[in-house]
């Protein structure tokens, strides 16, 4: 896949690189799995829940324990916007560009961009799917699709 920005657009077009994320030893995992661009999500070893953002106590029983799952991918939008402006600096020369927030099929919501979709197609209840985006020698940010 062609290197993409976190809104489908090159990572050159128009502007200054966009900034990544830094890894930390509570979402080394996550960051891990999106480079080998698989999504990844924790899932607490004591009670099952899985959980995103990564943190390292369970949001529903307060275990430590968890464990890295492999997710599916798939998920649906449950909200989004176009952003058009003003926004910071390294954003403006991308805009307008959609942020969006996904409810993944294992339960859990992301925030993210929805790639390969106009907006005008974009909706509430449309499915989607995972892609990655190769922004760095070590970063893949996670970008959904439309599915089909």
């Amino acid at each position: 896949m062609k290197d993409e920005s976190h809104d489908g657009q090159p990572a050159d077009a128009g502007g200054p690189p966009i900034p990544v994320p830094v890894p930390n030893p509570d979402n080394v995992g996550f960051w891990e799995g999106c480079r080998a661009h698989e999504l990844r999500l924790q899932r607490c070893t004591r009670c099952g829940t899985v959980r995103h953002q990564p943190r390292p106590m369970c949001p529903a029983c307060n275990s430590l324990a968890h464990e890295w799952t492999r997710a599916s991918g798939r998920a649906t939008i449950y909200s989004f916007t176009i952003v058009h402006g003003p926004t910071l600096p390294v954003f403006q020369a991308r805009a307008p560009y959609n942020v969006a927030v996904v409810q993944l099929e294992e339960g859990p919501f992301m925030v993210t961009n929805i790639v390969d979709c106009t907006a005008a197609a974009l909706r509430i209840g449309l499915p989607v799917v995972v892609s990655f985006a190769d922004v760095s020698d070590a970063i893949s940010l996670p970008l959904f699709r439309p599915a089909g």
